[in-house]
């Protein structure tokens, strides 16, 4: 008998599990880029709770486990900043990171505190996965920036 992923807010109980996957995801990140110094692997825990308790975030749970998750919050413009969206290795490609976008977006689009006008998020230039979701969802390329010589960063938009 299978079981079935559910989809929840996360809480501060839940931080440390989703730093340890955030860890075990952005491997494959920072392999492609060449640059294991990156913000996701070195992220304090206390930090990951202030970013659960000043924004809203999501995990993916199958049984008990924490397999994916995502986060994000509105700023004052009205632009809700997704990221962070995670799935565990072993369940990619199987449409868990597209549920929680659509899920992430549609609380911060119903949610009348955040009353959010448009989604952001961002990727890497190579991390084609990611950009091929992000696209199949409706989102567009906005700008582009130059970080290194192994990096620019692509931030994408769409109407909430």
């Amino acid at each position: 008998m299978g079981m079935s992923v559910t989809i929840s807010a996360a809480s501060a109980d839940d931080a440390e599990h989703i730093l340890k996957l955030q860890y075990l995801c952005y491997q494959s990140e920072a392999e492609l880029y060449g640059d294991y110094s990156i913000e996701p692997l070195t992220q304090p825990l206390d930090d990951l709770k202030a970013e659960i308790a000043r924004g809203h975030a999501l995990v993916a749970r199958l049984g008990e486990e924490i397999v994916a998750s995502v986060r994000g919050e509105v700023d004052e413009t009205g632009t809700a900043r997704i990221g962070k969206l995670i799935v565990h290795p072993r369940l990619r490609g199987h449409g868990l990171g597209g549920r929680l976008l659509d899920a992430i977006e549609e609380h911060f689009a119903r949610d009348a505190d955040s009353a959010a006008k448009r989604f952001r998020l961002f990727t890497g230039h190579r991390s084609d996965g990611n950009l091929r979701l992000y696209r199949r969802k409706g989102y567009e390329t906005v700008a582009t920036e130059r970080i290194g010589p192994r990096l620019t960063v692509v931030t994408l938009e769409k109407a909430a």
